[in-house]
């Protein structure tokens, strides 16, 4: 008896290996944070950020459940950030005057895993959501201002956060794809202190190695 149920389990196995799909994909990334609350009125004045682009790259496995639908687990390098400009002023004896603008560039390296469910409405296109469990592994704070006092390492920040997504996919043919998504911030990067939220839109292509 346990050597049937061995072979059954191991005949299954063997059937969901032959079906997974495994791949690499690269691709452009927009990328904006906002700081949803500050400590202090001072961080207000630099609090709208813009966006900044980056590139992204990874590999991937696509495992069939049906013929219309999957589940699909990624690992991916990229980062995430945005730009902001400060008005810098110095106290000269009793008057405040005006020194410059600094701009301030914040950057997150971090390896993604996207575990994505997906849909084929027909042959070629698909829809798809899930969740993106992103871990930061560097970050950086950085100025063109030489005597800015925040420039160096990004404090305080979390080691994962989590982005739900959405997006759509749409076959060249059985290997090659193009991909958008839509990552959504709803929580904070930060441990404590400022509220810092990312939000980024991508878009790449993919190849399917079978």
């Amino acid at each position: 008896m346990k050597k049937i149920s061995l072979i059954i389990a191991l005949s299954l196995f063997a059937g969901i290996s032959a079906q997974t799909q495994f791949g690499v994909k690269a691709g452009y990334i927009n990328s904006n944070i906002n700081w949803q609350s500050s400590p202090s009125n001072f961080w207000e004045d630099y609090s709208d950020f813009s966006s900044q682009s980056f590139f992204y790259a990874g590999g991937f496995a696509l495992q069939p459940v049906t013929e219309k639908f999957s589940v699909q687990g990624e690992l991916i390098y990229t980062q995430l950030g945005g730009t902001t400009k400060v008005n810098l002023h110095q106290l000269v004896g009793s008057e405040i005057i005006d020194i410059g603008t600094a701009n301030i560039k914040y950057s997150y390296q971090q390896l993604q895993v996207p575990i994505a469910a997906k849909y084929h409405i027909i042959k070629n296109f698909g829809v798809l959501g899930g969740f993106n469990f992103a871990f930061n592994i560097n970050s950086k704070v950085s100025s063109d201002f030489s005597s800015f006092p925040n420039s160096g390492k990004v404090e305080n920040k979390k080691t994962l956060d989590i982005f739900p997504f959405v997006g759509t996919e749409f076959d060249f043919n059985k290997n090659i794809f193009a991909e958008a998504r839509y990552n959504f911030g709803i929580s904070n990067m930060h441990e404590n202190g400022i509220d810092v939220r990312a939000n980024f839109f991508q878009i790449g292509l993919g190849y399917r190695f079978k």
